[in-house]
């Protein structure tokens, strides 16, 4: 069973900072690409950010410039330091993994249970 924990999340004012983190836990051959998402109230799951095994990052629009995925491989644990947040940033983001049980076996995925960031003034 893997297992993803985040945490992080938090109230804070617009133009503020948090950094998020989600550490994979369990038993698992390896880790590939590692994503942020969020989903607003009202709204559906949208992708932030997500990083490969190699480090290569792809972010949506919305949130380039302002935020940064990263990953640290012995950890096991993606971050995301997110700047400059807004109003509209504030949502439920969840942590997401692709993982292999073993060597040669099919990528699967998991999902971590959600932190809620709210940005407010």
């Amino acid at each position: 069973q893997v297992q993803l924990v985040e945490s992080g999340g938090g109230l804070v004012q617009p133009g503020g900072s948090l950094r998020l983190s989600c550490a994979a836990s369990g038993s698992f051959y390896s880790l590939g690409t590692m994503g942020w998402y969020r989903q607003a109230p009202g709204k559906e799951r949208e992708l932030v950010a997500t990083i490969t095994s190699g480090k290569s990052t792809n972010y949506a629009d919305s949130v380039k410039g302002r935020f940064t995925i990263s990953r640290d491989n012995v950890k096991n644990t993606v971050y995301l330091q997110m700047n400059s947040l807004r109003l509209e940033d504030t949502a439920v983001y969840y942590c997401k993994a692709e993982f292999t049980r073993w060597i040669g076996s099919r990528w699967l995925e998991v999902w971590g249970q959600g932190t809620l960031v709210t940005v407010s003034s």
